[in-house]
Parts: structure tokens; C-alpha cells; sequence
């Protein structure tokens, strides 16, 4: 059983032609039941954020624009994995095997990804990698 998780949340765009990713906030879980609630807990900030009340009294009248029907909600995709109990079970199994969890959802201009992966797994792969690295 892994212990120790590292969770990430980042949001990805173009800049000047180049792919650029800006941390959004990280989180080191010492249990799996808290990196779950951090991912769950983020997704919903994400989707607040994206997704706010236009009539919310700090909004400037015009300030806010529908999209297109074509591009994806991504705040709908974040509010329906923290809704899905199978796709927690899932993503709970996986961390609990030491396998990196990725959840991204992308809009027209951004892709929002949350990452999960365990202490142990990654110290036991760069154990592997010094182990087996030559040295000239």
C-alpha cells in the first residue's frame, strides 16, 4: 500500500506559439482518502472559476460571453468526476497500485489537468533508474 501521495493541478496554454503550463496549486496527501478529497476539491475550484453565476454582484454587466456549443464544458467534465463514485474507485485503486492518475479536460483555449501519483512509486523508480544507469 502506497502512503504518501503528490498531487498537482495545472493549467496549459499557448503562448507565443509554445506550450506553456501554469501551476495551480499542489498538495502533498499524506493518506489516499485526502489526495481523493484534494482532487475532488480542486476540480470543483476549477469548475467554480470557469463556470461562475453572471449574476453574481462582481461581475460588470458584459463581462461574461457564452462559448460555443461546439467547445467542451469543461467544468461540467470536472463536476461530473467528482459526482462519479465509480471513476473515484477507480482512480483510488489506481494510486493505491503506485500508478501516476491523470483527469484533464481542455476548453478552446486551456487544458486543465489534475495529477496524482504516489511518494513511493516515484522514489522506487528513480531508485530503479540510478541502479541501472552506467556510469562512464
Amino acid at each position: 500500500m502506497h502512503d504518501e501521495f503528490l498531487c498537482h493541478v495545472t493549467g496549459y496554454g499557448i503562448c507565443d506559439g509554445r506550450r506553456i503550463g501554469v501551476p495551480l496549486g499542489t498538495y502533498r496527501a499524506p493518506t489516499l482518502a485526502l489526495a481523493l478529497w484534494w482532487l475532488r476539491d480542486r476540480a470543483s475550484w476549477i469548475a467554480d472559476r470557469l463556470d461562475p453565476q453572471p449574476e453574481a454582484p462582481y461581475f460588470p454587466v458584459g463581462a461574461l460571453a457564452p462559448v460555443a456549443a461546439t467547445v467542451l464544458d469543461v467544468p461540467a467534465v470536472m463536476r461530473a468526476w467528482c459526482a462519479d463514485l465509480y471513476q473515484q474507485d477507480l482512480v483510488a485503486d489506481e494510486l493505491a497500485a503506485g500508478r501516476l492518475v491523470r483527469i484533464a479536460a481542455s476548453d478552446d483555449t486551456t487544458e486543465y489537468e489534475l495529477l496524482a501519483e504516489s511518494v513511493d512509486a516515484v522514489r522506487m523508480h528513480r531508485m530503479a533508474s540510478a541502479l541501472f544507469t552506467p556510469v562512464a
